[in-house]
């Protein structure tokens, strides 16, 4: 029996302690060259998340300490083309640095760094009395310098810095091609809301002065109406919307159009609740409806029927747009959407382009039409999309 116990003790011993150690090298990633190259992507991602931003003293400051780590060295400082933004580690030699780093961006070319050219007095016992500074470029356009300060500098120091400035310029040419695209989708908002039609200006007008005399109630009604949508067309907001937002501005658009349709225009309206928070470019729902009660139903004869719909599909918001007009020339549509002829659907080509912009290729719009067969217009909208979030 004691042997027993003996024996059975000594395997839970071993157990234990197997455990134990699967355990702790669980928590390392690989053999050691993996470690290092898991470590170095990890500190290299910090960075980058920061510097995304741009090149700024605030993101300057954040980045610095996690670029000293990455290139090892006592001291980092990092200059844009005016001035030194950062010094992380020690900044006693932080004038002369300033002043060599933007030598750099003016030559686009590194230096060593010596420590008569640092002013450095403190002989061999100074962590910082030499070190290399590197150009940071984007487009062939130096936009800052990366000095790293040692020691000592050699020819590998000159190398790492080389190819973490050569990082850094990626990311940064990054960061501008975000803003670039903000930017263009910002300037196709604006020549969306300068498209307002004058012709639905003018008939909204028309109607509301119809009703001046023989409704006043009426008329009072759609007046606020018609200067909400006005509003609501061009007041500074952001870039995005939430569905509901847009189908709040679609109702108003479509009160002004009723008041003079009368019974001949006739809408129905389907949306399921889950949809109404998902975020959209603003003003891609509105220029679909206009666009098929002008081209589609307006000189359409009987009653013009519209339908919207915003349904659940999983992880898509999808949401169509159909009238039973009179249709258009599959042909001549593509033309337009692509840009190969101009047309009176410029609103459908602007909400395609910032819908492809936003969310990628696969979410431009969906068009079902032909000459007599009415036109359904589709859109694909991702429930949740980073870009769109972090707005």
């Amino acid at each position: 029996m004691v042997v027993l116990t003996i024996m059975f003790v000594s395997v839970a011993a071993a157990l234990c302690c197997a455990f134990l150690f699967w355990k702790a090298s669980s928590r390392r990633v690989g053999a050691p060259p993996q470690r290092a190259t898991y470590e170095v992507l990890h500190t290299a991602s910090q960075a980058v998340s920061v510097l995304r931003d741009g090149l700024t003293q605030a993101t300057a400051v954040k980045a610095a300490p996690t670029l000293r780590h990455l290139l090892g060295t006592p001291t980092v400082a990092i200059a844009d083309q005016s001035a030194l933004l950062a010094c992380h580690g020690s900044d006693q030699h932080a004038e002369a640095l300033g002043r060599h780093l933007r030598g750099v961006v003016a030559s686009g070319r590194s230096q060593w760094l010596s420590a008569s050219d640092l002013g450095c007095g403190h002989g061999s016992d100074c962590l910082m009395r030499a070190g290399v500074a590197v150009p940071i470029a984007v487009d062939g356009a130096v936009i800052g310098a990366l000095a790293a300060l040692g020691p000592s500098a050699d020819a590998a120091l000159m190398r790492t810095a080389t190819e973490v400035a050569s990082f850094l310029s990626t990311h940064f040419a990054l960061a501008e091609l975000d803003a670039s695209r903000t930017r263009t989708v910002q300037a196709q908002l604006n020549f969306l809301r300068a498209q307002i039609s004058p012709h639905f200006v003018y008939n909204a007008l028309t109607a509301i002065e119809s009703f001046v005399r023989s409704d006043p109630e009426r008329a009072r009604d759609l007046l606020v109406g018609f200067a909400e949508f006005i509003r609501w067309s061009f007041r500074e907001h952001s870039q995005y919307a939430t569905l509901a937002e847009e189908l709040r501005f679609v109702d108003t658009y479509l009160e002004l159009e009723r008041a003079r349709f009368g019974d001949r225009l006739a809408v129905s309206l389907r949306v399921a609740p889950e949809v109404l928070p998902v975020r959209v470019p603003s003003l891609v729902l509105q220029p679909l409806v206009e666009n098929a009660v002008r081209h589609g139903l307006e000189r359409f004869a009987g009653t013009a029927r519209l339908q919207i719909s915003a349904e659940d599909g999983g992880h898509e918001a999808i949401v169509t747009v159909e009238d039973h007009g009179i249709g258009v020339d599959p042909e001549h549509l593509a033309d337009v959407l692509t840009g190969r002829t101009g047309g009176q659907s410029v609103g459908l080509r602007n909400v395609d382009e910032r819908l492809r912009a936003t969310f990628g290729n696969d979410h431009g719009l969906t068009i079902e039409t032909g000459v007599g067969a009415g036109t359904k217009v589709t859109m694909r909208l991702p429930k949740f999309a980073p870009e769109v979030s972090a707005q």
